[in-house]
């Protein structure tokens, strides 16, 4: 039985103009993401990426080709779709809850049944405590995993994710990115992430695309695979340690070394 494409990225061109002239930042890329997948896309520096991301969220209409998200043509923002982006964009004024519902406000959506939902996804994933905190009041880690529940509250069938652990620490990083892999998987979202960094991508995804340099291109699909021995959940840390880790690690790396020397 052929797996269904829940997103299906098909031939798309991206063409900036400028007062200057052309900026071609991509160039016929394809690839689909299969509904509960994690997603990475690596590739050199200013090759589209975060281009990519806003054309599946129907910011950025491409020059030519088209996305579907599932089997629908993407024209315009779309409700279904969660966007992460690299800072929290939590509003100081208000305290974790209200953060955390104001895309149920804007969507009209607020009822005793959505904020007791939102409650419970706060008490499940270690929040519970700090609904009436404000941002200032939580570590930077903390302040990611309240934008994932954000993003969450309004029941999205894609995320999107945006270098969302660029802001923080080594150590804050790996711990935030574990916490929000295992949220993902357990809410059984499919998402897609954009990072620079290459240990991450394998650890947390089920594929990492590789793009070529500007303008960008579909260069190569891993399909990852790794050994997790003695992990009870799926555990980005701990498939760090997994035999296969660093042939995937070397593999990408000297793909990307190319584009750096």
């Amino acid at each position: 039985m052929k797996e269904h494409k829940f997103v299906d990225v098909n031939e798309i061109s991206m063409i900036y103009h400028t007062i200057s002239g052309e900026t071609k930042a991509l160039d016929q890329l394809s690839f689909d993401v299969k509904k509960g997948e994690i997603v990475s896309i690596v590739g050199p520096s200013g090759c589209g990426k975060s281009t990519i991301l806003s054309i599946i969220a129907g910011l950025l209409k491409p020059t030519s080709g088209e996305v579907f998200i599932d089997n629908k043509e993407v024209d315009g923002t779309n409700k279904k779709v969660g966007y992460m982006f690299q800072s929290d964009h939590l509003f100081p004024w208000r305290n974790i809850m209200a953060n955390v519902l104001i895309g149920l406000e804007i969507q009209k959506k607020l009822s005793e049944e959505s904020i007791a939902r939102v409650s419970k996804l706060l008490d499940t994933y270690g929040l519970g405590d700090f609904k009436a905190h404000y941002p200032h009041q939580l570590s930077g880690g903390m302040r990611q995993r309240v934008a994932l529940i954000r993003t969450l509250a309004t029941e999205p069938d894609l995320l999107l994710l945006d270098e969302p652990f660029s802001a923080l620490d080594y150590q804050s990083r790996l711990a935030v990115s574990d916490d929000i892999a295992k949220i993902i998987k357990s809410e059984e979202k499919t998402a897609i992430m954009v990072t620079h960094d290459i240990a991450e991508a394998i650890s947390m995804s089920d594929r990492v695309i590789l793009l070529s340099k500007r303008p960008a291109t579909t260069k190569c699909i891993y399909d990852i695979q790794l050994t997790c021995e003695g992990a009870d959940e799926f555990s980005p840390i701990k498939c760090r340690e997994a035999p296969e880790f660093r042939h995937y690690f070397n593999k990408i790396w000297k793909e990307l070394d190319v584009y750096v020397k």
